[in-house]
């Protein structure tokens, strides 16, 4: 079992910037993040590879969020630029033996709330 435990999110302005962070109990391959807002369905941010040769992202974050990890630390970030009150949502830490898009992932996190003003 690998517990995953987030950190980071806090209420911040529109058009600031945000990073999470999410520290896991043991090294594992693939690694991301999931949010959901109120009243939303799930919805994938980014996921990366063991090593970070495969990074995929959501559609609503190319090139604001960037995703990185530190396998030492068994760390995995997500830097988030230019936010949007839209981006304002529960965000999950998420990690598996296959890096997937969709909400498979075997462990999660009890998530992070950010909160975007405008």
């Amino acid at each position: 079992q690998v517990q995953l435990v987030e950190s980071g999110g806090r209420l911040v302005q529109a058009g600031g910037s945000l990073n999470l962070s999410c520290v896991a109990s043991s090294s594992i391959y693939a690694m991301g993040w999931f949010r959901q807002a109120p009243g939303k369905e799930r919805e994938f941010v980014a996921a990366l590879s063991w090593s970070s040769s495969t990074i995929f992202y959501g559609d609503s974050v190319k090139g604001r969020f960037t995703i990185s990890r530190d396998n030492a630390k068994n760390t995995v970030y997500l830097q988030m630029n230019s936010l949007k009150p839209e981006d304002t949502a529960v965000y999950y830490c998420v990690a598996g033996g296959r890096l997937v898009v969709v909400d498979e992932y075997n462990y999660w996190g009890q998530g992070t709330q950010v909160t975007v003003s405008s």
